[in-house]
């Protein structure tokens, strides 16, 4: 099955949810990929200036690892293509008339957002209050 690539129907179906727990977002200037599995990230990607993991907060906490901010994870439930064009756009402009950072992670069937904690209620508001203006 193909995931949706009509910008209407996908913001109108985007059923925000919750991930449980917190995460946090950690950099390892000269790990590779496989390292570090013992923290469960549940995101990688390298960058020049090392590998960013995003791993649970509790993980983080029992090794003393640096972080800068705490993060809730938000799911887009609609199963949005690749391929879709927009969608990004609306959600992150919505987000930021409410003054929330949207910190983007694509899987090949949803997109994942990262908000602060301490906005993640007003988030899943605020993407609401976008899939009914449609």
């Amino acid at each position: 099955m193909r995931g949706e690539i009509d910008l209407q129907k996908l913001v109108t179906s985007i059923s925000p949810t919750l991930i449980d727990g917190e995460y946090v977002f950690c950099t390892f200037p000269k790990a590779k990929y496989g390292d570090y599995l013992d923290l469960e990230p549940i995101a990688m990607i390298r960058e020049l200036e090392g590998l960013t993991l995003v791993i649970p907060k509790n993980k983080a906490d029992e090794k003393s690892l640096h972080y800068e901010s705490v993060f809730k994870g938000i799911t887009l439930s609609v199963y949005s293509s690749l391929d879709a064009v927009g969608l990004t756009a609306a959600f992150a402009t919505k987000l930021g008339e409410h003054g929330i950072s949207a910190n983007v992670i694509a899987g090949y069937y949803h997109d994942h957002i990262f908000v602060q904690k301490n906005l993640a209620d007003k988030a899943i508001d605020a993407l609401n209050e976008l899939a009914r203006q449609q």
